[in-house]
Order: C-alpha cells, then sequence, then structure tokens
C-alpha cells in the first residue's frame, strides 16, 4: 500500500472504512461496489475507465486487514460461480465480535460505552453517510449501528509523519538507524522517495547522499528524531511507491522459511493464515522479506514452532529463545 504525495485519504482511514463497509452488510459487497462507495476508493473510482491499480490497491488492503486478525471472507455467486468480478467480500460479525467467555466488571462497561459514544460520533462522517446512501441505492442493505466499531489498526511508526513532510517538500533527511546485529545506530542522510506499507510494515525507499543507492528502511529502526535539511532534490517522474512496493514483493517472494508446527497450535492457526503459505505434509513453507522480522514472530510461537530451514532463521530464532530464557532466569 502506498501513500502519494498529493492530499489524500490516509491508510488508516481507508481501511478502516473498508472494515465498516464489509461489517455492514450480512451478503457482502463486490469489488466493483466497494471501489465505488468506500472512502478511501472511491475518490480515484472511474465509473468507465481503467481501474487496474485501483484493484492492486485493494487486493493489498485485503492481505493487510487479514494480518491485523480481521476474519475478511470471500463469497462465491451461486449463479456464476468462478467469475471473480462477481465475488462478495464480507467480515461475519460474530466471528470479528469479543468472545463470549470475555466479562468486564461495571466501572469496564462505562468506560466502554463512553468510548464507543465516541467512535459512533467520529466513525459516522459525511464520507461515510455518502457512503451509506450509495450502497442503499446499489440495493445494499447497511447496517448503521456497526459504526459504532472501533478500528483495529496499527499506529504510525514515531519517524512517519516527518518523513512524509520531507517526501511533500523533496527534502533530504537525517536520521540514525540501527540494523539488527550493529551494537550502534549509523546516521544516515536520504533522499526520501516513497513510503509504503507491506505486510504490515511501513517502509522507507530512499537515495543515500553523495552514492545515489537505493535503499529501503523499515520506519521502526529509525533511531530518534528524523531531521528534515535544507537541502532539496528533484524527484523523479515515474511512480516510486509502485517501484519499491515491486522490490519488496520481488525479496519477499525471493525467500522461503520452512517451519514444522504442533497441529491444532495457535502458531499452526496463524502461519497457515499468512499470505502466500504453503502446507506440505506436517510442514509450512513461509515467504519473509525481513529475517529478523520473522525470527521475532517465530520465537513469540515458542515449542510450538521448529525451523528446519534456512539455517540463518533457524540461529536467530534459538538465540531469542536462549535470551528470552535467560531473562526469565
Amino acid at each position: 500500500m502506498s501513500l502519494e504525495n498529493s492530499a489524500k485519504v490516509p491508510v488508516e482511514e481507508r481501511l478502516f472504512s473498508l472494515v465498516l463497509a464489509l461489517l455492514a452488510t450480512e451478503n457482502g459487497l463486490t469489488k466493483a461496489e466497494i471501489l465505488s462507495t468506500v472512502q478511501g476508493y472511491r475518490q480515484d473510482f472511474a465509473q468507465t475507465g481503467d481501474n487496474a491499480n485501483l484493484e492492486r490497491k485493494f487486493e493489498r488492503d485485503k492481505d493487510d486487514i487479514r494480518e491485523l486478525g480481521v476474519p475478511l471472507e470471500t463469497v462465491q455467486s451461486p449463479g456464476d460461480p468462478g467469475n471473480n468480478q462477481n465475488l462478495r467480500y464480507r467480515i461475519p460479525r460474530g466471528a470479528y465480535e469479543l468472545p463470549t467467555d470475555i466479562a468486564f466488571s461495571a466501572e469496564e462497561t462505562t468506560l466502554l460505552n463512553l468510548a464507543a459514544m465516541v467512535w459512533r460520533e467520529g466513525s459516522l462522517s459525511a464520507e461515510s453517510r455518502r457512503a451509506l446512501l450509495k450502497l442503499r441505492s446499489l440495493g445494499v442493505t447497511a447496517d448503521e449501528p456497526v459504526l459504532g466499531y472501533a478500528p483495529r489498526v496499527r499506529v504510525r511508526d514515531a519517524a512517519f509523519e516527518t518523513l512524509n513532510s520531507a517526501l511533500g517538500r523533496n527534502a533530504y533527511v537525517r536520521f540514525a538507524y540501527l540494523k539488527p546485529g550493529e551494537g550502534e545506530a549509523r546516521v544516515r542522510t536520504v533522499a526520501p522517495l516513497a513510503l509504503v506499507q507491506h505486510q504490515g510494515r511501513w517502509h522507507l525507499s530512499a537515495e543515500e547522499d553523495g552514492t545515489g543507492t537505493r535503499k529501503t528502511f523499515l520506519l521502526r529502526r529509525i533511531v530518534g528524531r528524523v531531521t528534515i535539511t535544507g537541502k532539496t532534490f528533484r524527484a523523479p517522474a515515474d511512480d516510486q511507491s509502485a517501484r519499491a512496493l515491486r522490490e519488496l514483493e520481488e525479496v519477499w517472494n525471493a525467500h522461503t522459511a520452512v517451519v514444522e508446527v504442533e497441529p491444532g497450535s495457535d502458531a499452526s492457526t496463524r502461519l497457515q493464515k499468512r499470505r502466500g503459505t504453503v502446507a506440505v505434509a506436517s510442514e509450512l513453507h513461509l515467504h519473509f522479506s525481513d529475517i529478523n522480522i520473522l525470527a521475532d514472530e517465530l520465537a513469540g510461537f515458542g515449542p510450538e514452532v521448529l525451523v528446519i530451514s534456512p539455517p540463518e532463521l533457524r540461529g536467530a530464532v534459538r538465540e531469542r529463545l536462549i535470551r528470552t530464557a535467560a531473562d526469565h532466569g
């Protein structure tokens, strides 16, 4: 998912609007209904033109909200099975709501009710009302009270706003960046070209000052403040966001890990739902773009996961488990 330089609907708002729209109708929505009505898509929707870029954005958004734990389903049209254009997308409310065995005290319920009131007022914006009216005009039944749901999306990294500001001004930035395995952060001065979200994480695509080498930085590894310098650059004419996403996707496709998981475990359930996961006998084949991020994730499952390959990943997970055991005595 990309962030363009021009003023557009924030990514979080688009994801939230998509979740709301899919929760608000029991039978689901087609891709055309989503792109033409949901905030963040409808602004760029062409009734009779090419919507290929918008469809790709929707495909990435589907992966992102599934990674956030939202149970997005696809439903085949009974009268036209196999036609992807007539697929309907829905979020079953029962699978999204809290489990029945979770209870709150009177004080907690009061606070939650107050929070829900704020969300109802804030989430049903003028844009949301227009989208609901448009859905109804298409014959789609939408349930308005569902707009009281709070979003379950990640907050932006601390460096995001400053980098986004520099991106809009074509200004060089300076920041300290700590790579895994290094003891100290190194100061980088770069020309920011695109801010993109891939696999639920924000990345900066940039060119290093002096060398012109293009690099990708994970925002969560930026340490301390980002400084906007007085030096500017001429932005490339081509779509830098699309290029950055394409390069990240190529890296993701090129790296595969093989793991064994305990049947019926949390690890088995979650890892099998990852995009691109392939089950081969008792093993799962997982794509990844950053070995340290995957190692953090797999180590979190403890004994439910055994890494088969690559050896670097196996060693990284083992190191994290040993460190965790040492930290807990």
